[in-house]
């Protein structure tokens, strides 16, 4: 077996681990779980560390389990929650878990003949039969309130800003998650529960379960909380959550959100989110530091989770309208842009919107003043023209030009140009 701790403790993965937990994954192949709560329809990189997780597990040679936590979903978990979840239903759960399987594809081999290949579970399987009185007479009793009350995740809800309390649903979200962890020990042999550092009381409640029902041994480890080095959330845009699913985040918009890594950050994230080895990420930190304009660092990172998660195709079409903006691209490279990244590319980007029949009639003067203001006046215009500093859609033009739909982005934009930083989108309706 591959050492599994000192693999992820190098890559600054590893926050809480229980004792003898590395020697018992040195033994012999052993299986872990990590647990997703279907909440979306889709994983956001927030969920990545744990992916990563489970993958270094499985390369390790030890068998990695994907709990998609339908039971759990229906309930909310606490733990680092300042309110209480929105429930949702059974079918709503079964749609998200479908789609985070495909997306777990992309990292972990569930489909081999390997003993160590992945296996997708989903909690709601065997909580869905259990009645209330027998869970209460099962599990209940084998651990006690005062053990409950003194986790963090509990302790933080009741004494809280807002100090509303949590409901009983949630206070036994743990026994719950614990009951998870029994189960899968008994059922698959899993004797190792993995989460972020947040889930340490959920997973140890787990542990002290099966000691109290089996009297068996089971283990503990998280992972460390990304935080971002200015302090700010990881895994937000301005406009949210950056997801997996490219209908949520497009993947120009996820390879944006890597290469705009702080040198600090890229150089923690290239260790966590590539699967690149030591020597190769410790000389690309040594030659970073030595160019650092260069951002091979970010360029690095990006490439490899970009097609991770989006394949190589997406890479390149995200590098191709990154290079929009610095001028090295063509007017084919603008009408291969979906409409989202067309205006994720050009964000903030003034605009005008005119009528189809106007368009069919307008020329180059009015398109760049008289209509919409994007230059003062038609001598302006001329001057510029004349300079050779006016360009559509990243070509060039005289005073001559004349529009045609052929100049349409997506069948409605035209983006106008005064050299190469000033844009103006033109919309047509």
């Amino acid at each position: 077996m591959k050492n599994f701790i000192e693999e992820v403790s190098w890559r600054g993965m590893l926050h809480d681990v229980m004792p003898g937990t590395e020697e018992h994954l040195l033994e012999q192949m052993r299986s872990a779980y990590v647990g997703i709560d279907p909440t979306a329809d889709s994983l956001h990189v927030g969920h990545l560390v744990s992916v990563m997780l489970l993958k270094h597990f499985q390369n390790a040679g030890h068998k990695p389990l994907a709990l998609i936590g339908g039971a759990t979903g229906m309930i909310g978990d606490p733990s680092g929650k300042s309110d209480e979840r929105n429930l949702l239903d059974e079918a709503t759960l079964r749609h998200n878990q479908e789609s985070i399987k495909k997306q777990l594809e992309k990292f972990l081999d569930f489909n081999s003949d390997a003993p160590n290949a992945a296996e997708l579970v989903n909690n709601y399987d065997w909580m869905k039969e259990f009645s209330f009185l027998e869970f209460i007479r099962d599990v209940g009793k084998h651990i006690t309130v005062n053990y409950m009350m003194a986790k963090d995740s509990v302790k933080k809800r009741l004494t809280g800003e807002a100090n509303d309390g949590m409901s009983f649903t949630e206070f036994t979200y743990q026994l719950v998650q614990g009951y998870d962890f029994l189960h899968l020990y008994k059922a698959k042999n899993c004797t190792l529960q993995m989460g972020g550092s947040d889930q340490w009381g959920n997973i140890t409640t787990g542990t002290e379960l099966i000691r109290r029902k089996e009297s068996g041994k089971a283990y503990a480890l998280t992972c460390p909380l990304i935080t971002k080095a200015d302090g700010t959330k990881f895994g937000k845009s301005e406009s949210g959550n950056i997801w997996l699913d490219p209908e949520k985040t497009s993947p120009y918009e996820f390879y944006q959100f890597w290469l705009n890594a702080s040198d600090a950050d890229a150089e923690n994230y290239i260790k966590i989110f590539t699967f690149r080895p030591k020597a190769e990420i410790e000389a690309l930190i040594s030659k970073h530091q030595e160019e650092p304009h260069l951002r091979l660092l970010q360029k690095a990172l990006t490439e490899d989770i970009t097609i991770a998660v989006h394949g190589e195709e997406a890479l390149r079409t995200a590098i191709a309208a990154s290079n929009i903006l610095f001028g090295k691209s063509t007017s084919d490279d603008l009408k291969a842009l979906s409409e989202r990244d067309f205006f994720a590319v050009f964000s903030g980007v003034p605009q005008a919107t005119i009528s189809k029949e106007e368009f069919q009639s307008i020329g180059i003067l009015d398109a760049l003043a008289g209509k919409t203001g994007f230059l003062s006046s038609n001598s302006e215009v001329r001057r510029e023209l004349k300079a050779g500093a006016i360009s559509v859609n990243k070509e060039k033009v005289g005073e001559e030009f004349a529009f045609s739909d052929e100049h349409l982005i997506n069948g409605k934009y035209v983006l106008l140009g005064k050299g190469k930083k000033n844009n103006y989108i033109l919309i047509v309706e």
